[in-house]
C-alpha cells in the first residue's frame, strides 16, 4: 500500500518507543537524588532526560565509557557520575556519590516491560493496511525472543540490530541496511523513534521521513513530525 504522501514502509525504534520500562530508570535515579537531599528542579529533570537520550545515541561519551569500563558495574558508576553532573552536582560530589547510586539502582530498579496498548493497535492497523513494518535498534544482538515475549514479532517483516551491521544510529549505515531489507527508498520510508539524537538526526541524515515519539515533550523544537501517542500517527499518512 502507498499512502497519499508516498509512504510504503514504517520502521520503528525498539527501546523507549515500542518497549518501555516501568518505572523509568531516570525517574528512579532522580527520586533517589531527591531522597538524599539533592535539590532537583523541573529544569534539572528535563536536562537530565535529554542528556540520557544524547548519551545513549552512540555518543562519544558512551563509546569512551564502554571502552574504558569493561566491567558492567564500573560502567554504571561512570554513567551515574556523568548524570549527576548534568543534574547540577559538582564533579567532586558526583564522583563521591556515583558508586552509591549505581548500588541503589542495581538493588532497587527492577522494572516491568510495558508495550503501550495504542502501539499494539497501530501495528495491527498498519500491517492490515499493507505497510511494510520493521524494527531498527541500536542493540548489539538480535532481539527476536523479546519481540515474541511482547507478542509483537508477527507484525514485522524484519528486525535489525546495529551490532549485525556494525553501524549504530545516528550513522547512515544502519538506516541504509534497513532500507535494503524493507525494499523501499528513503523517501518512501517513515522512521518512528523516541530518541531525537539517534532516531531523528539519523533518519534525516539517511533521507527517511522521521517521526519523533515524544510523550513527555522533551524536544519541543524538533524539526520533524512529532507525536505524543501512537494513535496520532495515522493522520501523518493521509
Amino acid at each position: 500500500m502507498i499512502s497519499p504522501n508516498g509512504i510504503k514502509a514504517i520502521l520503528f525504534d525498539l527501546d523507549g518507543t515500542l518497549r518501555h520500562h516501568l518505572p523509568n530508570g531516570g525517574e528512579v535515579f532522580t527520586d533517589y537524588a531527591i531522597s538524599l537531599g539533592i535539590s532537583i528542579g523541573s529544569e534539572d529533570r528535563v536536562r537530565a532526560a535529554r542528556w540520557e537520550h544524547y548519551y545513549f545515541a552512540n555518543s562519544p561519551e558512551i563509546r569512551a565509557d564502554s571502552e574504558t569500563f569493561k566491567d558492567e558495574d564500573a560502567f554504571w558508576v561512570a554513567f551515574g557520575r556523568r548524570r549527576l553532573i548534568v543534574m547540577g552536582c559538582s564533579p567532586a560530589q558526583a564522583a563521591e556519590l556515583s558508586p552509591q547510586f549505581a548500588a541503589h539502582m542495581r538493588a532497587n530498579h527492577h522494572p516491568q516491560v510495558h508495550v503501550p496498548e495504542e502501539a499494539r493497535t497501530l501495528l495491527s492497523t498498519l500491517k492490515e493496511a499493507g505497510y511494510i513494518l520493521g524494527v531498527v535498534s541500536n542493540r548489539e544482538k538480535t532481539y527476536h525472543e523479546q519481540l515474541e515475549e511482547m507478542e509483537l514479532r508477527n507484525h514485522f517483516a524484519f528486525t535489525l540490530a546495529g551490532g549485525e551491521v556494525k553501524s549504530f544510529k545516528p550513522e547512515r549505515g544502519i538506516f541504509e541496511e534497513a532500507l535494503r531489507r524493507a525494499g523501499t527508498s528513503a523517501p518512501e520510508t517513515m522512521y518512528v523513534g523516541d530518541n531525537y539524537f539517534a532516531d531523528v538526526v539519523g533518519s534525516l541524515r539517511a533521507g527517511l521521513r522521521p517521526v519523533l515519539y515524544d510523550p513527555n515533550r522533551l524536544f519541543p523544537d524538533a524539526e520533524c513530525a512529532v507525536i505524543q501517542s501512537f494513535d496520532q500517527l495515522p493522520k501523518l499518512l493521509k
